[in-house]
């Protein structure tokens, strides 16, 4: 879930100018791990800021998500959560697979609780965070489709991010009914990633979908 706030920041970012979706960087082999789905981000490869935004979001692509932290750099991403008052997530070292990558620059573990996340995922929602529209269509491209959308209804359409380690399960996104009403829906478990763990995620969306219905519009 780390990859929200630094698409955040990344946003601001351009939005101000400073740096562009287009600018292109080189993948360095320093940043490289794994990923749990194929990734454009190897060694040598050259993409742009758009693309690995893209990436990070809809694949969770940690490469990207690390090249992204550096770009960007660990600071500048603090601030942005702090002018959005996520005032308990930071970014404290770059993402890893099952081996820890040499990461001069950690200083401890990065945090991003739930709460931090609906208030970027509100943003993205209201259109109040920068490049939204961006940040909407890669949650929207989302391919970890495993947990909470399981459990909805058809006609839904649920924009969203997941967070999987071997101690935890989380997924958060933007839930918009057929008559198009939204909502923010946001579960972090201390589970660890599995297929159980994630049928447990379709269940509570399946429990939970009918109060949304008792929530008539004014």
């Amino acid at each position: 879930m780390i990859k929200l706030p630094v698409a955040l920041a990344l946003a601001v970012r351009c939005s101000a100018g400073d740096l562009g979706w287009d600018d292109e960087v080189t993948i360095g082999a320093e940043n490289l791990t794994a990923n749990d789905a194929p990734s454009p981000c190897v060694a040598g490869a050259s993409l742009s800021l758009a693309e690995l935004n893209f990436e990070m979001i809809s694949a969770s692509d940690n490469v990207a998500t690390n090249v992204l932290i550096d770009v960007l750099g660990r600071e500048t991403i603090g601030q942005a959560c702090t002018r959005f008052g996520l005032r308990d997530t930071a970014v404290r070292r770059k993402l890893s697979g099952s081996t820890l990558i040499d990461d001069p620059g950690a200083t401890g573990r990065n945090t991003h609780p739930a709460g931090d996340a609906a208030l970027i995922l509100r943003a993205i929602a209201l259109g109040t965070a920068p490049a939204a529209d961006r940040l909407y269509a890669a949650l929207r491209a989302q391919i970890w489709n495993d947990k909470l959308s399981r459990g909805l209804v058809a006609g839904d359409r649920f924009v969203h991010k997941t967070g999987d380690t071997s101690e935890v399960s989380h997924d958060g996104g933007i839930l918009q009914l057929a008559d198009g009403r939204r909502f923010v829906l946001v579960v972090y478990t201390a589970l660890p990633s599995s297929p159980e763990n994630d049928a447990r995620f379709a269940a509570f969306a399946r429990a939970l979908r009918p109060y949304f219905d008792r929530n008539e519009p004014d």
